[in-house]
Order: C-alpha cells, then structure tokens, then sequence
C-alpha cells in the first residue's frame, strides 16, 4: 500500500472499496460500444496516523469536459467572499490567488467586483499575496503535504488562506460513498486538516461551515513565521465544535469509517429496485446531471437506456456523449421538453432547486429521495 498522501506514513487502511469502475472524467462518445470502457481499481484508504481519508491509486488520465458552474457553487463562493471581507481579509489593493478546481468555476469575478484588480490564478512564484483563495483545488493534488507547502509559499507576511473542503464528516455522516472518485485524492476532516497544516508550516485560524454538498468548511489559516491576523473567536468556537463533532463521530477510526461500504451496497441495489420497477409500470426516466458521483452508481448498478433514457446536462461539452460504462446519451435541455420523461432524477441535490426552478412543468426530483426507501 502506498504511503499516507500528506504525512507520509505507511499506516493506511482500505475503509471503501468500489472494486473496478469507469473514470469519473471520461465521458466516451455516443455510439461507442460500453463494453470497451476500460475501468480501474477505485478505493479509499484512511490513514491512522494522520486521519487522512484519501484516494489508494489512480492510474486514470483527466479528460474531463468542461463542466457549467452550478448556481449552488457561486452563491457558495460568493457567501465565502462576503465572509472573507467581512473579516478584514480583503484589503484595498489586495493581492489574490486562486486555487481552483479543473471542473469549472473560480471566485476570480467575484473578487473582481470588489474592486480588486490584481486577482489570478495560482502558480508557483505567483506571490506574494494578502489572500489565497482554494474553491475545492486542494483534493486535486496528489502529493498533499507539498500541495500546502506550495500554498504557504505563496502567502504574504500578513497573507490569508482559505481552503473550501468537502467535510470527510459529512461525507460519512451523509452516507456519500459516491464522493469517492479518480481524480479527487483527498478527503479531509478538520481533524486531520488543521494537523497537516502545522506540518506545513501553517496556523490554522479556524473554520466556519456552508451547507453546500450537505457540510462544507471554509479553513483559515496564516504562515507560522508571519505577522498574519489573529484568528477571530467565532472562527475558533466553530473549530472546536467541528473537532468534537468529529471525535464524537469516530471519523478518524477504520471501523466506523467502514460504514460507507454498507451505503453503496445499498444506494446500488436500491437503483436498481427503483429502475426495474419504473420499467414494469412503464415509467419514463430521464436524470439530470452528467456528474461525477453519478458514474460509478449508474455503472455498478448497471444502468443502460431502458431504464433512464438520458442524461440532462447544461454543458454543451458533454452532449454527444454518454456515461462510462453506458448506452444512456448525454444531451441538452431541450431534449426533456422533446420527449416528456415522467419522472427526472437529480444526481446532485445541491443542483435539484436550480434545476426546479429552471423546468417548473417537469417532475424534478432528488436521486436520494426517491432511492432512500428502497433502501436494502
């Protein structure tokens, strides 16, 4: 087993396994045979050591197309900037780097909307800079320990980071199996976060938490060796509870973390009750959301065009396409008011009311919600 992504320790254990799935970013063309879809080992390891939930292997190739920012997403990043001011963060003048995430999006506009001119895109030598901003790049980096350094690096004296994660609490407390995915190498607690950042040469300056994908936090920090602010108390209480959430929650320890292997044994079987049953009665499937954690569920569930007849997506990037390991096709909008589906299943609940409000005569609803009770 490799070591530990961010401390380097070899005291890692298997807590989910999904066997050998599609990649999560390869979206073949409409017409190509599923059968030649390769596919590859996919498991989550969590280090003892650190805490560190994280990605065991990926021997996958990115080539995902561009995907469409969800309205979810800005409003996230938008609430964060507001945040970030309101905490005397965003000095006049200031200048901004952003870690961003390859599948779309970025807080740069923002940013620039407050009167900031000198905002762009991280790099290495970027620096200095009064703010760097993460929207979920962190868990894109394959070596964590180096992806912080290099992000401390880039700090001014009296320089901010902010880190947006996707908890690792959550992600178990919300049985999200599904948020494991090539590509995506770490899945951090506040726990093992604010551990990782004092190795890295970091003091952490608290959190505070967004609902987004069910709990996100928002992670400060400041250069060890820096004049940076004082971490405000709210922040600091916020830390407190999360960690002792955490704790309480055993998010650290292999056998309850296990859990999620239950979660996908069920979520996959429950699709599958839910798609035969709308065969039998005749029920037209459409889902909307060409998204990641839709591939290995649509895939080990052995979803093809009987069952859902389309993949709705806003990017025009992956129409034309289909889902790994599928015959169901990846197409537009247009094609639900062309062909009337009964039913449309959201992949991602951050996305059902944007997608409601966008198609009001359509029956939109939550994958979750409509596979919770036919739960195993």
């Amino acid at each position: 087993m490799s070591p530990c992504r961010a401390c380097s320790s070899v005291d890692v254990t298997t807590v989910l396994d999904l066997g050998r799935v599609p990649a999560a970013d390869t979206f073949p063309s409409v017409g190509s045979p599923p059968g030649n879809d390769e596919r590859h080992s996919l498991a989550m390891g969590l280090c003892t050591a650190c805490g560190l939930a994280q990605l065991l292997h990926d021997d996958t190739r990115a080539d995902e197309p561009r995907g469409v920012e969800p309205e979810a997403l800005r409003r996230a990043a938008s609430h964060a900037m507001d945040q970030i001011v309101r905490r005397g963060w965003l000095p006049v003048g200031a200048v901004v780097r952003e870690y961003g995430s390859p599948h779309g999006g970025s807080w740069i506009p923002d940013v620039v909307g407050r009167g900031i001119s000198d905002a762009a895109p991280a790099h290495v030598g970027s620096g200095p800079a009064d703010l760097v901003v993460d929207g979920f790049g962190l868990m894109h980096e394959p070596n964590q320990a180096a992806a912080l350094i290099e992000r401390r690096e880039l700090l001014g004296d009296r320089g901010v980071l902010v880190l947006q994660i996707h908890s690792f609490a959550t992600i178990v407390r919300e049985r999200q199996w599904n948020a494991l995915r090539h590509g995506h190498f770490a899945y951090w607690s506040l726990t093992a976060l604010e551990s990782a950042l004092q190795s890295a040469g970091l003091t952490s300056l608290g959190c505070w938490e967004s609902d987004l994908y069910g709990g996100t936090l928002l992670v400060s920090a400041r250069r060890a060796d820096g004049n940076g602010p004082d971490a405000p108390a709210a922040d600091l209480e916020a830390a407190r509870r999360v960690r002792e959430s955490e704790a309480a929650a055993g998010i650290t320890r292999p056998v309850l973390v296990s859990a999620l292997g239950s979660a996908m044994s069920a979520d996959v079987a429950a699709l599958r009750a839910v798609l035969a049953d709308s065969v039998l009665t005749g029920t037209a499937i459409a889902a909307y959301g060409a998204a990641s954690r839709a591939v290995a569920l649509f895939a080990m569930a052995g979803v093809d065009a009987s069952m859902i007849g389309a993949v709705v997506d806003a990017s025009p990037a992956k129409w034309g396409r289909r889902m790994p390991a599928t015959d169901v096709p990846i197409v537009g909008p247009d094609w639900m008011y062309a062909h009337r589906p009964d039913r449309v299943l959201v992949t991602v609940p951050d996305l059902v009311p944007e997608v409601a409000a966008a198609h009001p005569d359509l029956h939109i609803v939550d994958l979750i919600s409509v596979t919770e009770g036919s739960r195993t």
